[in-house]
């Protein structure tokens, strides 16, 4: 999680305190906070030169990113395909291939011996297919559901998406 994140949140709950309702989260602003902590964790891996550090940041980024992917993809993508006209569905569509892609990227990094060439290269490609995904899901996904759900209807798509997280087994 970034500071800048931290602070947000903190601010939020403060707030949330002095006027009750408002402790309900938005689906985009928990997303933003998980996007923020998984490209901080890429930075590190691709900048990292030490084998063990590397490996401990690739299970941390399967932690934090495989629960992410699931739960998005039920409780954000699936509703955002199912709108009228084909760009959601085009858009959902893509997001599920980036994130299967992510996913077999992060099994790759898992059998590749941790400072090689062949590893360096493909936590470079994660970090890229990554922050590719983010920068179009935070454009594209992310206006389909500021323009066509409530603010109460993001913050069940928020309830569902953490519920479906706490559910997913991380391979």
């Amino acid at each position: 999680m970034t500071v800048r994140t931290a602070i947000e949140q903190a601010t939020k709950s403060v707030l949330g305190a002095f006027s009750p309702g408002e402790d309900e989260t938005d689906i985009l602003d928990t997303l933003q906070a998980e996007h923020d902590e998984v490209q901080e964790l890429l930075e590190k891996l691709t900048k990292s030169e030490d084998g063990r550090e590397q490996k401990r940041l690739v299970a941390k980024i399967k932690q934090a990113l495989v629960p992410h992917t699931k739960a998005e993809e039920q409780a954000v993508y699936d509703p955002v395909s199912a709108l009228r006209g084909e760009k959601p569905k085009i858009d959902g569509a893509e997001g599920y291939t980036e994130h299967a892609l992510a996913s077999a990227t992060l099994l790759q990094l898992d059998k590749l011996a941790a400072n090689t060439p062949q590893f360096k290269a493909a936590a470079k490609v994660l970090k890229e297919l990554i922050d590719h995904h983010v920068r179009e899901e935070e454009k594209n996904i992310w206006d389909e559901v500021k323009e066509n759900f409530s603010a109460e209807q993001r913050e069940q798509m928020n309830r569902d998406f953490l519920a479906a997280k706490s559910l997913v087994k991380v391979f």
